[in-house]
């Protein structure tokens, strides 16, 4: 693959930047990359106005999971045509638009389909429907974000099973978990924080069973991002008429967290369900945005290089250090630093490279996010002077 470090040369500050270069740290970007970035620039803020958005000045932002090489050109010109209309609601024949187009992808009806604000709001709004039926039934170690949202308002608990030892999702025992009096299972597939991919056989067949005992919420954020994505994913489930819902996401892929756009794929009546919990209208902007880019396959495939790239490089990084890390198919690793989370995150901070800190009680794990190649760079540099201080 090209990545021949060894630890003295990491170790060497007088080498680091052959390292780096040997490390597959490479700081050329594709022409979509580039011509976002162009795209973006037309757009100039005074510097006050621009520091309310994105990273501060030099930080390496390097904790949310984010696609730093989106939004996409074909979505930046949907967003400035829809800004100009933004005096009027957003017309409902622009969000069947989108519907329509994820709906064709899929091979499902657009009646099945529900545009949210970000997939945040979509699992928010599930684990209101069905968290007050019984315990959501889900991995010890998940984005909880969205059920706890329920659990925090009194309408939902959270049965968490242990992973296993490899730290992957315990799929036998959260089916052997299922009563008649739970609510939903949720899985999360890659697994956040942990980024492991469920394949596609196993976590079918599972979800399967379970869809028949109660309702299976798939959350297949970063499923574009995998080896091969038609076999993993679980929404032909769907269409064999299970009771699955699959939640998916404008925001890691296509580069737009911030424009917050999501949507479920399920039956067409969970979807009125769906609909009635909806707490927020998705902005005109955002639905421009997502029609713009859903299949602009050039800088779907520009952004996935230049993320698979950037994890390549921590990899790297971690099998020249020996650190234990997790097989990853998203746009962030999972790994052991042999300091705990947190102490390598304020570490990181003094260099002002932003990493996550601990999960729960797992003190020695951090996880990283593909940024920036040159942000990682940054991270790949001072990992190794860090540990060994």
């Amino acid at each position: 693959m090209g990545y021949r470090l060894t630890r003295r040369n990491l170790f060497s500050a007088g080498a680091s930047a052959a390292a780096v270069g040997l490390a597959g740290c490479a700081t050329t970007t594709s022409a979509t990359a580039s011509a976002a970035a162009e795209a973006r620039g037309a757009f100039p803020l005074e510097p006050k106005e621009a520091s309310l958005f994105g990273p501060e000045p030099g930080l390496a932002l390097l904790s949310r999971n984010e696609n730093p090489y989106g939004p996409a050109p074909s979505a930046l010109k949907m967003i400035e045509a829809a800004a100009r209309k933004g005096a009027y609601y957003t017309n409902e024949e622009a969000t069947k638009t989108l519907a329509g187009m994820i709906a064709e992808r899929h091979g499902v009806s657009p009646e099945q389909i529900v545009i949210t604000t970000g997939s945040g709001e979509a699992l928010s709004a599930l684990a209101l429907i069905y968290g007050p039926k019984g315990p959501i039934v889900a991995p010890r170690l998940f984005w909880d974000t969205t059920a706890l949202y329920a659990a925090k308002l009194g309408l939902a608990e959270i049965t968490r099973i242990p992973l296993t030892e490899d730290m992957n999702m315990d799929l036998p025992a959260m089916e052997a978990a299922i009563t008649a009096e739970t609510g939903m299972v949720q899985l999360c597939n890659p697994n956040n924080p942990t980024g492991i991919a469920m394949p596609g056989s196993v976590i079918r067949a599972a979800a399967s069973r379970m869809a028949a005992k109660t309702t299976v919420v798939v959350d297949e954020a970063y499923i574009e991002l995998v080896d091969d994505e038609a076999s993993m994913t679980c929404i032909p489930l769907i269409k064999e008429g299970k009771d699955v819902i699959v939640t998916r996401t404008f925001s890691k892929i296509y580069g737009m967290a911030g424009i917050r756009v999501g949507y479920t794929i399920s039956s067409a009546e969970t979807a009125e369900k769906i609909r009635y919990t909806q707490m927020s209208w998705t902005p005109c902007t955002s639905i421009a945005a997502a029609i713009g880019c859903y299949n602009d396959e050039a800088f779907i495939a520009g952004s996935k290089s230049k993320i698979v790239e950037a994890r390549q490089m921590i990899t790297a990084t971690l099998d020249t250090l020996g650190l234990p890390y997790l097989k990853s198919q998203t746009n962030f690793v999972y790994f052991q630093s042999g300091m705990p989370a947190n102490d390598l995150q304020k570490a990181m901070a003094a260099e002002q490279i932003s990493i996550r800190g601990q999960y729960m009680d797992y003190t020695p794990w951090s996880r990283v996010s593909t940024g920036k190649l040159e942000d990682v760079d940054r991270f790949c540099k001072a990992l190794p002077r860090l540990i060994s201080a």
